[in-house]
């Protein structure tokens, strides 16, 4: 898997901007077949910076409905770095 691949986009919601401000914690959606490993490869060189911890979980996906029709969303896979103590912040809006 190439390294523009891993990473899908950042995740920015009240309780990950907390975890950013406080413990230097961000949270990204990577695709499934990614591993710990990749992650870290991808987040260091994108963004380049160091990586001190990487925890995954995987997010089964909503059922949805639209009248008597069931759906569901697809699974996707959530990761939380932690970036070494003395690191550059990651600005996600840097252009805006």
């Amino acid at each position: 898997m190439r390294i523009q691949e891993v990473v899908r986009r950042p995740l920015i919601t009240e309780k990950t901007t907390l975890q950013r401000e406080t413990g230097n914690v961000y949270a990204f959606e990577v695709a499934m077949g990614a591993n710990k490993i990749e992650i870290r490869r991808a987040i260091e060189t994108q963004f380049k910076v160091k990586v001190a911890e990487v925890r995954v979980c995987r997010m089964h996906g909503k059922v949805r409905r639209q009248g008597r029709y069931f759906g569901r969303r697809p699974d996707w896979k959530k990761v939380y770095v932690r970036l070494q103590d003395g690191e550059k912040t990651i600005e996600f809006f840097e252009g805006a």
